[in-house]
């Protein structure tokens, strides 16, 4: 329990709801997604969902922070709004791109499927990265791995490892419908002028709307 007085301007709050409020609001903080899908945070969901998400709402939007609440798959994402919010995160140069070969995998998988859920392999993403950046080294499978766990942290994906481990390439990948939330282009065009530089250049970073 925490020994800081409750907010004034949060008195509204039931009691009962108080401890899982900070729960939902330190998950936000670190994570800046709750998947309602997975343990203790689908009762979070649910509370967001059906009763506090103005409170939740109006937290963040001083911080320039909106608030996304999706039904299917259940998620809560806190999107940072670029040119209002100072805590955008930045990824390193690997991860910028490998984030851009899944961004473009996410939207082949939705052109051609009716289905929410993009499963591949880590085989199928390094070989992707062959196609849409020949010109640049792929990474390494230490390197991929690292950069795939940031991507986890932040809640852009899931990996489930593969079950021999001498084969590394078998893990299985689901891209999270938060990384183009994060990752907002307009369209395939937009996305291809920023591979594109890339390729030229491949030296930049990319910032990001995470929290």
């Amino acid at each position: 329990m925490s020994t800081l007085p409750w907010p004034k301007f949060w008195s509204h709050i039931a009691e009962v709801d108080r401890q899982p409020l900070r729960d939902i609001l330190g998950v936000l903080l670190r994570h800046g997604v709750i998947l309602g899908d997975e343990g203790s945070e689908r009762d979070l969901f649910r509370l967001v969902r059906d009763h506090l998400r103005t409170d939740v709402e109006d937290y963040f939007a001083p911080l320039g922070v909106r608030i996304v609440v999706l039904d299917e798959p259940p998620i809560i994402q806190a999107q940072a709004i670029p040119d209002e919010c100072d805590l955008l995160a930045q990824f390193t140069q690997q991860e910028t791109l490998l984030a851009l070969v899944l961004w473009r995998m996410y939207d082949e998988a939705l052109i051609t499927s009716n289905t929410k859920a993009v499963l591949l392999t880590a085989n199928d993403l390094w070989l992707k990265w062959q196609v849409i950046f020949d010109r640049i080294e792929p990474p390494t499978i230490s390197a991929l791995r690292d950069a795939l766990t940031r991507l986890r942290r932040k809640r852009l994906i899931r990996v489930t490892d593969a079950e021999d481990p001498t084969r590394p390439g078998d893990a299985l990948i689901e891209i999270l419908p938060t990384l183009p939330r994060v990752i907002d282009f307009a369209g395939l065009e937009e996305w291809q002028a920023r591979a594109s530089a890339f390729q030229a250049a491949g030296n930049s970073d990319m910032e990001v709307s995470t929290t």
